[in-house]
């Protein structure tokens, strides 16, 4: 999910490839990003809009090919995308471990999470984009400042699925592999520690997460900056958590909300009003879908 500027938010559906405006009450097709191919855990991943949109008309998305993953950029104008541009290719893709978040910075440049395709030594290769958080040019180049002018800013990631900034602060979310569930702090050329180390290890030259979790409790999707918080998605967990951050620090502990009521929780966004809006995932094979999924719920925040 992505907003623009009039406040309507275009809105990915992983499976078709297709992508939806929702204006109000209103929902309408804006087109379909050609050569998506669905898996397991594969598809239409990530969408985010040129922080100069309007006067760059462009939205990229994240998306499995037949191939591999990769970045395109697309125009969106008159309600319709077309012109697709694969700016960035060759990012593992398997079944499972895909990631797929894109998220623009402050500094203008896209930054998106992978995952290691379930090939664990892929997130240590300096020269492969699987396990990493990438940084990169609205041309899909290498970021200027990137660590050996890699495409990577950081490593040693297991499937990053959320990306979120507090100003210049970059936070993520990783899905762990059967213990632990991890909200890192993210600075450049850093190593979360994958395949070496799952949640707080201790381990010299790796990174330990801000928190973490068991996997029943979260499996982390989505996560968004509002409030002095970070709100993290969860899928296996069904909850949304509060985590309070500062400066790349935790400044409490996390609470959770709304377990149990709506099922796996997919993708959190902060809206132009300040509400967070959610979308489920209970369609996908894993979830107890009811008549009424897959929604967005839209949900505000008091203190």
């Amino acid at each position: 999910m992505a907003f623009l500027p009039d406040k309507s938010a275009l809105v990915a559906e992983r499976d078709s490839g297709d992508i939806k405006r929702v204006q109000g009450n209103q929902v309408s097709d804006v087109g379909t990003v050609p050569g998506v191919d669905p898996s397991s855990e594969g598809g239409l991943l990530g969408l985010a809009v040129d922080p100069q949109y309007p006067r760059r008309p462009y939205v990229y998305a994240y998306y499995s090919s037949s191939d591999d993953n990769r970045i395109a950029r697309l125009t969106f104008s008159g309600n319709r995308i077309s012109n697709p541009s694969v700016i960035l290719d060759g990012i593992p893709q398997a079944a499972i471990h895909n990631g797929g978040r894109l998220r623009f910075g402050p500094d203008g440049f896209l930054y998106a999470g992978t995952g290691d395709g379930g090939d664990r030594p892929t997130s240590q290769d300096d020269d492969s984009l699987g396990g990493k958080i990438l940084r990169i040019t609205t041309d899909g180049k290498a970021a200027p400042g990137n660590p050996g002018n890699k495409p990577w800013f950081s490593k040693g990631h297991r499937n990053v699925q959320g990306l979120a900034f507090d100003g210049t602060q970059l936070y993520s979310a990783e899905f762990g592999q059967n213990t632990w569930d991890e909200l890192n702090s993210i600075t450049a050329g850093a190593n979360y520690g994958w395949p070496g180390a799952e949640g707080i290890s201790r381990l010299d030259g790796m990174v330990d997460p801000l928190a973490q979790w068991r996997t029943n409790e979260a499996s982390p999707s989505g996560i968004a900056f509002a409030q002095g918080h970070i709100f993290m998605a969860s899928l296996r967990g069904e909850r949304l958590w509060a985590i309070p951050v500062a400066g790349g620090k935790r400044t409490g502990e996390p609470v959770a909300f709304f377990t149990g009521q709506y099922g796996r929780l997919r993708t959190v966004e902060v809206a132009p009003d300040g509400s967070l809006w959610l979308t489920t995932s209970n369609t996908d094979g894993r979830g107890d879908a009811q008549n009424d999924d897959d929604r967005i719920l839209r949900v505000t925040i008091t203190r």
